[in-house]
């Protein structure tokens, strides 16, 4: 008897929040090139006419792609809040820092 095995797709989620003038998008799943290009129109439609903060919640992130990685350093760049940032993440950010001229 075989057992076949069904890859497991991790599902990509992103939760809004608002409170006191502070915008949260709580992070899950795993972050490659489609959700990148999700997450920036999803920036891109917050900020316009807006002037709340924004925060990038990392918390329950599992997996970045290399994108991803550009894509925070970035916002953080930007002046997004990232929260909860794994420290896989936040060193690479910190490797891509030092090596932008």
């Amino acid at each position: 008897m075989a057992l076949e095995l069904q890859p497991t797709v991790e599902m990509f989620q992103v939760r809004r929040s608002e409170n006191e003038g502070l915008v949260t998008f709580a992070l899950s799943g795993r972050i490659d090139e489609e959700q990148v290009a999700e997450l920036q129109k999803l920036l891109k439609v917050e900020a316009v006419g807006n002037s709340t903060a924004v925060v990038l919640d990392l918390e329950d992130v599992r997996l970045v792609h290399r994108e991803a990685v550009r894509f925070l350093a970035d916002c953080e760049a930007g002046g997004v809040e990232l929260r909860n940032c794994p420290p896989y993440v936040r060193e690479w950010i910190g490797k891509r820092e030092r090596l932008t001229p």
